[in-house]
């Protein structure tokens, strides 16, 4: 139990010392081995309790009364998961083939039939489109979905209006020829 034969010595003689303060406690006929035993380990154990450092709680450091929350950790990790999905599945595979799962490129690149720049480039591009939306640099796919939406919106509007100035425009020009 010590790992050390002068502590081992140590504490056999305070084992035969306590046993012999309880020996009224010995049933005659059971097992005084089991019993002398149990009242080493006892011994043991009191005596690693003993040695435990302790302090006073209005000297005690707030490093040893605080423990950090995992709430927090909970949150990035559930978020990290939302995140991961929205990636394409071709970036999500390499990513998690050569972070997670601990491959070389070579061998992600074999799994998902691409050469070797194309599983580098997946894992680089899914990895900065993480850290982008896990930092709000970026927006989500969503939204990025609605601006894509409405940009194109825009754009449909702004060819409709230019094609109409540009016919008035032709059309003006007509005029002033003739």
């Amino acid at each position: 139990m010590t790992r050390n034969r002068a502590d081992a010595d140590d504490l056999v003689q305070a084992a035969v010392s306590n046993a012999l303060a309880a020996q009224h406690s010995f049933t005659p006929g059971t097992n005084f081995g089991a019993w002398m035993f149990r009242i080493l380990r006892n011994r043991f154990l009191s005596d690693i309790r003993r040695r435990r450092d302790t302090c006073d709680m209005d000297n005690a450091p707030a490093e040893a009364l605080a423990r950090p929350a995992a709430q927090e950790d909970s949150l990035a990790l559930r978020e990290l998961r939302m995140r991961l999905a929205d990636l394409p599945a071709d970036h999500r595979t390499a990513l998690l083939l050569v972070t997670v799962q601990g491959m070389s490129y070579e061998e992600a690149a074999e799994v998902m039939g691409c050469a070797v720049g194309t599983a580098k480039c997946r894992v680089f591009r899914a990895r900065r489109q993480l850290e982008a939306w896990l930092t709000g640099d970026q927006p989500t796919k969503a939204a990025k979905r609605n601006t894509a939406q409405s940009q194109a919106g825009e754009t449909r509007r702004r060819s409709a209006t230019n094609r109409v100035s540009n016919k008035m425009a032709s059309e003006q020009g007509l005029h002033l020829e003739s």
